[in-house]
């Protein structure tokens, strides 16, 4: 196979057997790779209404076929499971190094299964795989995880590792690699912890193999053509990273604050990507192969929130500081930390703290259930529950369940911001209405990086629409959330399609695999692994109803901003969006678009 490695590695973690299986050329063509593949196996292989912490439940990682290669950004795996946080499909996405060094050691993915009776670190070199000892390991941060692996292992290993977060089962925790990259969101990390897999290292000396060498190399560099013309992905983000969207986003109206109680908030350029590099920054980092180095290496001095790491990236300096009330920028960052030292989402620990802090405002949550006052806009409180969340202490032993749970769990379920159970990122739905279309529709729950309107109706890209109107925007939504999954697929960055489009993808995708990919198949590839992940969670137990807002998007409108008086048009966008789909009135995907689509 060319791009395709062609061999999977399967772990039983309860017997500790390891064994290679090929893969299968037809899988590997119509779902393409990393999220596709995986989902797939997922489907085929697992009950969809297991326990999510259970050893039944899998746990895949996986590359595409572009992961590895000189591909623009192709750098990124995926971890699909069952998500503890949802109970929906989760796959989550991360950069860095380590998904080329899984291709280079031999194998596409891994499919672990079971659970192991005690805590093990899965070591793989050039196609040799042994499961070794990690009870010496449990209860290290990732970064000391990381340190001891490679002096145990090798010094040029690439590890992927959970944190506290994972071993105690908080249901965002993530799985960190590389130190500073994340699969983020869903609480892949917490299945990890289920399975008592503290890691994954590897080391490889081979390559990935492509089909026509000179036409990938040509579309290759077309592509890098567009990257460096693009304002974006070759302006905006090196100089500022994502935090360069705070102001931007601001300036819209669509800044949720204070658990979107409005969409603006007054301390947003002390917390921006321009007070990040004015303070902070100390130099750009990329991935493998990324010629838009948007990572942040920063540094705080001094004072009592003092460190040294990588972020926040926009999302985190939104759901831990705005969302929060909260502008002190020392502060968020040494959070961001935490999170990433630790290892869970921040999003959701963002999300889930506002929650909590509107239920501690509003007395639903009393002063004798928490140790700390949780009032909008404390800095002092962020850091302390940044801690306790990781390690499940005190206050944050009810914030590591997520901001359903825990607003459930005092009555009041409508004030956790979330779809299907996840957080909301950082876009307020009734400023940006095709943005909470695409929330209440992801497969994943609340999530923007399943079908990223805001780049046209923010940024204006491919082409500017009204970010007010929900006009057209089951059409935008369902083309930005099929072009989504065959990037994520390919094994290419997201931030890519700020300047590449399908065309650009399937032009890579060709001559690296032999396969001749086009616009409109690469698209019907994309479609194909949205429409898997759908019947997945239709078979897990969720239906019409899970796609939805949060009451408040819905029924209360923003009270100032350009957005004053709007609420989210939902309603109107949902029963369009099916019929677009191809579901029926009830979200089902017919038997024509299964048969259409050979699901």
């Amino acid at each position: 196979m060319y791009g395709w490695i062609g061999q999977l590695l399967r772990v039983n973690l309860s017997s500790g057997e390891c064994k290679t299986e090929k893969l299968d050329p037809v899988l590997a063509r119509d779902y393409v790779g990393a999220r596709g593949m995986a989902s797939k196996i997922l489907y085929d292989e697992i009950d969809p209404g297991v326990d999510p912490l259970a050893p039944e439940n899998k746990l895949i990682f996986m590359t595409g076929p572009l992961t590895g290669t000189m591909a623009i950004s192709g750098s990124r795996f995926n971890v699909v499971t069952k998500s503890p946080l949802t109970g929906a499909i989760a796959a989550s996405s991360s950069g860095g190094y380590f998904g080329g060094e899984l291709k280079y050691a031999g194998f596409d993915g891994i499919i672990f299964e079971g659970r192991a009776p005690e805590p093990v670190y899965l070591w793989i070199e050039d196609g040799v795989c042994e499961l070794r000892p990690a009870g010496e390991l449990w209860g290290k941060n990732t970064h000391e995880t990381e340190d001891a692996i490679k002096a145990a292992t090798c010094p040029n290993a690439k590890v992927a590792c959970i944190g506290p977060a994972g071993e105690k089962l908080v249901r965002f925790a993530c799985i960190i690699n590389d130190k500073h990259r994340a699969a983020g969101r869903s609480g892949v990390g917490a299945v990890m912890g289920s399975k008592n897999l503290k890691a994954i290292a590897v080391r490889g000396h081979g390559g990935v193999k492509v089909a026509d060498g000179a036409a990938f190399r040509e579309a290759v560099l077309a592509a890098l053509g567009k990257i460096k013309a693009n304002d974006v992905t070759h302006g905006g983000l090196p100089a500022y990273g994502t935090a360069i969207l705070i102001n931007v986003i601001n300036s819209h109206g669509g800044l949720p604050t204070r658990n979107f109680q409005t969409g603006v908030f007054a301390g947003a350029a002390k917390i921006s990507g321009e007070a990040l590099a004015e303070n902070y920054l100390v130099r750009n980092k990329g991935c493998l192969a990324c010629p838009i180095a948007c990572g942040r290496a920063t540094l705080v001095t001094g004072g009592p929130y003092a460190g040294h790491g990588e972020g926040p990236e926009y999302e985190a300096l939104w759901a831990m500081g705005a969302d929060c009330g909260i502008d002190d920028l020392a502060a968020v960052t040494k959070a961001n930390y935490l999170a990433n030292e630790l290892g869970y989402d921040p999003i959701t620990f963002g999300a889930t703290l506002a929650c909590a802090m509107e239920l501690y405002e509003k007395g639903y949550l009393p002063a004798r259930d928490t140790e700390l006052p949780l009032e909008f806009g404390s800095a002092a409180v962020l850091v302390e529950t940044a801690r306790k969340v990781g390690y499940r202490e005190g206050i944050g032993d009810l914030l590591a369940e997520g901001s359903y749970r825990l607003a459930e769990r005092y009555g009041h379920p409508e004030l956790s911001m979330s779809s299907k159970k996840q957080e909301y990122p950082a876009y307020d739905p009734r400023a940006l209405q095709g943005i909470g279309l695409n929330y209440a529709t992801s497969n994943r729950g609340g999530c923007h990086v399943r079908g990223y309107t805001i780049a046209a109706e923010v940024l204006g890209i491919p082409v500017q629409v009204d970010p007010l109107a929900a006009e057209g925007k089951a059409a935008l939504v369902k083309t930005f959330q099929d072009l989504t999954a065959l990037v994520d697929a390919s094994g290419m960055c997201l931030f890519t399609t700020f300047a590449l489009g399908a065309p650009d993808v399937a032009g890579m995708l060709a001559p690296a695999t032999g396969v001749p990919y086009t616009e409109e198949s690469g698209l019907l590839a994309g479609e194909r692994i949205y429409n898997l992940e759908r019947l997945f969670n239709f078979a897990a137990g969720l239906t019409k109803a899970d796609d939805t807002l949060a009451p408040r998007l819905l029924t209360e409108p923003l009270p100032e901003g350009p957005a004053k008086g709007k609420t989210s048009a939902l309603v109107q966008m949902l029963a369009e969006y099916y019929q677009v789909r191809g579901w029926d009135e009830e979200g089902r995907v017919t038997a024509a678009t299964r048969e259409r689509l050979g699901l």
